[in-house]
């Protein structure tokens, strides 16, 4: 049986395909990462702003410990006692949050982008299924989860271990130290052990962002059938489109054909190239190309020019150069001009000594004015 009838999905996921996944919520995301960042994040924040904050609790202590009879007595005076206090704290918080929330955008954006699906944020009956569940608690996935959970703990305890190590002489060292100078030792001590312990994740995030993406490419692959079939809905079927082409080119044939009639002359190369030109001397500008043709169009247009009495010039040269630089209804190039008016000037001659008006024109020089390059 072929690959493409066994249903078997070896196709990387067209962009159609990532498009339309993206549309429906499924993008890869990398929940270590986003965990990552914000723990990493917290423990910067705490290191910019953590002597500012431990200066305002100090601060407020002081404030709170220290009120008078008057405003321990007084509601309105306790009141602005306590908001003076917290006002003392509140700005570092809020820069702490603030670059905590910007740690956790940027951590859950990185992998995936920002996209939002009103079908992934539905209500799935598969996801209410005890079966699913258990499922999910004790598939592939699980198991994933389970040795990453295992990894990190690995990780982190590794690290912590090192750190109290290098560190330990350092941390009792705090108790033969006045305060409050320990106490500002030791706080900056915890927080860089909380750096390093939150930067040891990098190690987890940068093994789940790879995973992520190839378990997000994998889930997503197709059959070779499929990916005829969205071709096929995407740009048409061939067969239909090709059947719309050679119908438009035949319109178009019939459209041009039916203008050969209307032209003054057609140069032809002779066999092989036709070209009919039309000179408007009530409109003025430049000599149009109404209708041009190689091989049996070529044979074609000069039958209808017979058959209208247009007189047929052969003159190869000219016939090829302006054929491929010319497109139906464009006026000849300026480049041409002097070739065809030489051209239409002997037709015009031609068609008054018809008439019995001049005499004998002379015959088209052989060499027409064409410059190199419009020679083909």
């Amino acid at each position: 049986m072929a690959e493409s009838d066994s249903g078997e999905r070896s196709e990387d996921p067209t962009s159609k395909k990532i498009d339309d996944a993206r549309k429906d919520g499924q993008i890869a995301r990398s929940k270590e990462l986003g965990t990552m960042f914000v723990l990493v994040g917290s423990a910067s924040a705490m290191l910019m702003m953590g002597g500012d904050l431990v200066d305002g609790l100090s601060k407020m202590m002081s404030r709170l410990f220290s009120l008078t009879k008057q405003e321990s007595s007084d509601v309105h005076a306790s009141f602005q006692v306590i908001m003076q206090s917290v006002g003392a704290v509140l700005e570092p918080l809020l820069w702490i949050f603030a670059i905590i929330a910007m740690a956790a955008f940027v951590g859950n954006i990185l992998l995936g982008g920002i996209s939002f699906s009103w079908k992934a944020a539905g209500i799935k009956p598969s996801k209410m299924s005890p079966f699913a569940g258990f499922k999910r608690m004790f598939g592939a996935q699980a198991a994933v989860e389970l040795l990453k959970s295992i990894l990190k703990f690995f990780v982190v305890a590794i690290v912590a271990y090192l750190l109290l190590s290098n560190l330990f002489g350092e941390i009792i060292g705090l108790s033969l130290e006045t305060s409050p100078s320990n106490f500002a030792h030791a706080v900056n001590l915890l927080l860089w052990m909380f750096m390093t312990l939150t930067l040891s994740l990098v190690i987890i995030a940068a093994i789940d962002v790879p995973y992520q993406l190839w378990k997000h490419t994998n889930e997503l692959k197709m059959t070779k059938q499929e990916v005829k079939d969205e071709s096929k809905n995407s740009e048409g079927n061939p067969e239909i489109k090709g059947r719309l082409r050679r119908l438009q080119m035949e319109v178009s044939q019939r459209k041009m054909m039916a203008e050969v009639p209307n032209s003054d002359v057609v140069i032809t190369n002779p066999t092989h190239y036709s070209v009919a030109i039309k000179y408007d001397f009530k409109a003025g500008g430049a000599p149009v190309v109404i209708a041009k043709g190689v091989d049996e169009m070529a044979i074609h247009i000069r039958k209808i020019a017979k058959e209208h009495q247009i007189e047929i010039i052969p003159s190869p040269a000219l016939a090829r150069s302006i054929y491929y630089t010319t497109e139906i209804n464009d006026e000849i190039p300026e480049e041409l001009f002097i070739a065809v008016a030489q051209v239409l000037a002997f037709i015009f001659q031609l068609n008054e000594h018809k008439k019995g008006r001049a005499k004998t024109p002379t015959p088209i020089a052989k060499n027409l004015p064409i410059p190199d390059d419009f020679k083909y």
